[in-house]
């Protein structure tokens, strides 16, 4: 190469004219950096549910405790320790960026997302609907129901979620997932049986169901905006208020008890196994999978609940539980099944 060339200086473009192809080391700022895989995102689902279902058996040692006044502490605590970890988590990510050499190169920066308050009201709907609503609903239904019947139909949330989120989005349902849906709908119905019930039981429950459903659905725009995490603090903080408010309300001063010892140890269970874990885990798993498939892994609550009855003395497994669960699994591996192809397909064409 003759070094006398005369060296053609390259044009300039203006930094707002550049367009530079992302990579995957640069995601958008709502999404992870690292996705997790889809079968991590079905064991959070399958873990948070299994919590929950484990919760339903333990909550007759509350009985006799004021019920929204117990459901403003667990909420409370849960809310407490979510808050604390993401305050220790904002620290640790400031000692990192302190002692970070400041180099642009390779320096990503990050912007907080500030809720508007549309945004806050989604998340007291979410609480209101899917926390506080649904379990007052679940208790209004078994005071005119056997417990069986508010379980079987809030099981039902899988098939409606399978074909409602298609609607809304203006596309066909999955007969794949829909399939598997109306599996783990099955499996769940024969886990618990149907049992008696009253009109008001029925109507109840169909509202619980609605406070499932909405328990995802509402919060599914909330995660493209913040963390799972952050998010369980948000709703556990509004279902705490909502609560508190609830129990005043309907009781006074009264609803103001101390709890006994079994009730204490109650409450913390379902303040930190049953909301913060479960909270997070869902919600993580909700982000990963969408709705239509996270949600087929609600049918592992009834099995959860039949499996942890017969410890504390509230019923026994048999064929039936058995059966239902097969069924239930089926179908959850019929539509984990597809979730996988579909990723693969997606990584395929990348």
């Amino acid at each position: 190469m003759d070094s006398s060339a005369p060296v053609i200086p390259r044009p300039t473009i203006p930094a707002e004219l550049r367009s530079e192809p992302r990579s995957e080391a640069q995601p958008d700022a709502q999404s992870p950096a690292h996705p997790r895989p889809a079968w991590v995102a079905m064991s959070f689902c399958a873990t948070a549910c299994l919590l929950v279902g484990s919760s339903f058996s333990a909550a007759h040692l509350l009985n006799h405790y004021p019920y929204a006044t117990g459901q403003a502490l667990r909420y409370a605590i849960a809310a407490l320790v979510l808050l604390t970890v993401i305050r220790f988590q904002n620290r640790t990510k400031n000692r990192a960026a302190a002692v970070t050499p400041a180099n642009p190169a390779i320096t990503t920066t990050t912007t907080a997302t500030k809720l508007t308050p549309r945004n806050h009201l989604r998340i007291a709907l979410v609480a209101a609907t899917g926390a506080v609503g649904f379990n007052l609903a679940i208790l209004a239904a078994e005071r005119s129901a056997e417990p069986a019947v508010p379980g079987v139909v809030v099981g039902c949330s899988p098939l409606v979620v399978a074909v409602l989120v298609p609607l809304l989005a203006r596309r066909r349902p999955s007969a794949r997932l829909a399939g598997a849906a109306l599996l783990v709908v099955a499996g769940a119905a024969v886990v618990q049986g149907f049992g008696h019930t009253t009109l008001a039981g029925l109507a109840f429950s169909l509202l619980a169901l609605a406070g499932e459903v909405c328990f995802s659905l509402i919060a599914v725009p909330l995660l493209r905006l913040i963390s799972p995490l952050t998010l369980s603090a948000y709703i556990s903080l509004a279902a705490a208020a909502e609560s508190a408010v609830v129990a005043l309300g309907s009781s006074g001063l009264r609803a103001v008890q101390l709890p006994t010892l079994p009730e204490t140890a109650a409450l913390l269970w379902q303040a930190l196994p049953v909301t913060v874990l479960a909270f997070c885990l869902w919600y993580a798993g909700l982000r990963r999978l969408g709705p239509e498939r996270a949600q087929l892994f609600v049918g592992l609550m009834p099995i959860a609940a039949a499996a942890c009855a017969p410890a504390l003395g509230a019923g026994s497994l048999g064929w039936a539980q058995l059966t239902g669960s097969g069924l239930v699994c089926v179908g959850i591996v019929l539509g984990s099944s597809s979730a996988r192809r579909r990723a693969n397909a997606r990584r395929r064409d990348t």
